[in-house]
């Protein structure tokens, strides 16, 4: 009697465990104006109910393992992730000039930079007919490169409910018109030299000119990088902050939870 009751046990508790959460990374590809751009669209499958959408735009290190792995921590059972690739298949930066060089003719066209984020945008809605995406509950996160990006997309008058940058730079074009729907949140180390308090007082400024529903915050100690695990030099302005990475990862959610609840 032993042998087919251990059966029945691994029959019964091996399948429960592979109804279990299970992340996937999809890839989803497209081309414009000659570029191919390749990016994953990351949830959990295991989970059939729709929910929010958003779309992810990652450091200037762009699509990478490292980038993977943090947009399956954030979309959990809650939310389906476009994690976006904006530099085109080609373009995959390992070292910092690499970056540099990848996030210079964004950052010096900033036309460019909305036209690649709101095509991310649309490629998100394109999944809602194949992933369990409410289309109604669509938002942005991005992290410093990507935090420009979305809060560009923002700029861009783009029909999200909200966009959350995570130590972006805040500066914008100028010479771009600004036409701002969503509700903006900017999530910043108060003592990040990128973001000096000049560059600060002008997105206040300019938020307050476009009538926006925003909100900035800065957290005290923390510099550039504090949501990226993987700085982890103890000086310099580019350095992980568990403690404030959880704070900032809870400012978004209840961000997004009041945005969608308000849309809705």
């Amino acid at each position: 009697m032993r042998r087919p009751l251990l059966a029945l046990f691994l029959l019964v508790f091996g399948f429960a465990g592979a109804t279990q959460a299970a992340m996937v990374a999809k890839p989803v590809q497209w081309t414009d104006k000659g570029v191919t751009f390749k990016s994953f669209l990351v949830y959990d499958d295991a989970v059939t109910a729709r929910r929010p959408g958003l779309v992810m735009v990652p450091n200037w290190f762009g699509v990478n393992d490292m980038a993977v792995a943090k947009a399956k921590e954030i979309a959990g059972k809650d939310y389906v992730i476009l994690l976006t690739d904006m530099y085109g298949e080609t373009i995959r930066p390992t070292n910092e000039n690499a970056a540099m060089a990848a996030v210079k003719p964004l950052y010096g066209d900033r036309q460019l930079m909305r036209d690649r984020v709101s095509r991310a945008l649309a490629e998100l809605k394109a999944q809602e007919k194949t992933a369990p995406i409410d289309p109604a509950r669509l938002a942005a996160i991005g992290f410093c490169f990507g935090g420009s990006s979305v809060l560009d997309l923002a700029r861009a008058g783009a029909d999200v409910a909200a966009v959350v940058s995570f130590h972006g730079l805040l500066a914008d074009d100028s010479r771009l018109p600004v036409t701002i729907h969503a509700r903006v949140l900017a999530l910043n180390g108060a003592d990040d030299q990128n973001v000096p308090p000049a560059q600060r007082e002008a997105f206040e400024k300019e938020m307050d000119g476009a009538k926006a529903d925003w909100a900035s915050v800065d957290f005290g100690g923390a510099v550039h990088c504090f949501t990226e695990k993987e700085a982890t030099t103890p000086t310099g302005n580019c350095r992980y902050d568990g403690k404030v990475a959880k704070r900032a990862y809870a400012s978004m959610r209840a961000w997004l939870n009041e945005a969608f609840a308000a849309k809705g």
